[in-house]
């Protein structure tokens, strides 16, 4: 810092507001010093300038699974958002969804030095008594049942299930088949809980659940099952990998998709366009969830806390040519 000054011929005071940004530098001088940095290779120190200013400009991300889409563009979003916004971002993953995964997850995060936390997670465990998270923590979580201890940010579930169903039994299929993600995860949970509640609303009968772990191969093991099956001539499947598995598997058995079954699924993935047929799904908008969960933390951060609870994302439905009035006898 000495030597730009010199160079620039003022003072490192000068030098020291100008690397940090503050106001109130004469744009000739600014313009000045920021060309002494240039020609000697200076670059401020972030780190010592972290611990003086009491910031990081660092998020935290606490993430349980790599391997689901929805997870993945969340992060995505939440990384491009939190850059946008001047901040980088640290992942953390988690293997084993426990308390004590979770606390030691926080406690190496305090050790990298962050100045908020996003969770997301698709398994039940903010939301039971036992869990708590460390005082003061600023944090976001996604995907949970937390909402009254924590924020929380998620997508429309239970609504986005709701279209899916009621799109099928407006055709005029009597029923509709469903194929749930694993049994823990939330979103799971609330696509179940919707897809029941359509049906006995309508007063319908109601299939039995088949479920499956996300995956393709998992969907088609379920699709398998599906296409055994004559009286079934329309599913709603939890997400649209599990829905690829179920349309090889109606192919595989000669069951035309969707002259014989209709098939809709649920995130709208970008590569739900180009299945064959293009599928109808539920489309969330990842983006404007990872947008929200940095604005909240950040809101925290610079203590305008937001209230707990939960904000909600609006789904579409997306219609394509997957489905299409049941077959006629």
């Amino acid at each position: 810092m000495a030597d730009v000054a010199r160079l620039a011929g003022v003072s490192t005071q000068t030098v020291s507001r100008v690397s940090n940004g503050y106001p109130g530098v004469v744009e000739s001088t600014r313009q000045q010093v920021r060309s002494a940095m240039r020609e000697l290779g200076y670059r401020p120190n972030s780190a010592a300038r972290a611990l003086r200013r009491g910031e990081f400009r660092t998020l935290g991300v606490i993430l349980f699974t790599l391997s689901t889409t929805g997870n993945m563009r969340t992060l995505e979003a939440v990384a491009s958002s939190a850059a946008r916004e001047g901040y980088a971002t640290t992942l953390l993953p988690v293997t084993v969804p426990t308390q004590d995964e979770v606390r030691g997850a926080f406690t190496r995060l305090g050790e990298i030095a962050v100045d908020g936390v996003i969770i997301i997670m698709e398994v039940h465990l903010l939301d039971t008594a036992t869990v708590t998270l460390p005082p003061h923590a600023q944090v976001v979580v996604v995907d949970s049942n937390a909402g009254d201890r924590y924020c929380v940010v998620d997508t429309d579930q239970i609504g986005g299930a709701r279209a899916a169903v009621a799109h099928l039994l407006e055709l005029g299929h009597e029923t509709v088949w469903h194929i749930a993600g694993p049994e823990g995860s939330f979103s799971a949970e609330r696509r179940v809980d919707s897809w029941r509640s359509v049906l006995r609303g309508a007063g319908r009968a109601e299939p039995a659940l088949l479920r499956g772990d996300w995956s393709a191969e998992s969907g088609y093991r379920a699709g398998l099952r599906i296409a055994a099956d004559p009286r079934c001539t329309a599913v709603f499947v939890a997400n649209d990998q599990m829905a690829l598995g179920v349309l090889r598997a109606l192919h595989e058995h000669g069951r035309r998709v969707p002259e014989d079954v209709s098939v809709v699924g649920f995130d709208d993935i970008p590569e739900a366009a180009s299945f064959l047929p293009p599928l109808t799904t539920v489309h969330q908008d990842f983006a404007e969830v990872g947008r929200l969960c940095v604005e909240d933390v950040l809101r925290q951060i610079r203590n305008d806390a937001p209230e707990k609870g939960t904000t909600l994302v609006p789904t579409d439905l997306i219609v394509r040519h997957s489905t299409a009035p049941p077959p006629t006898l």
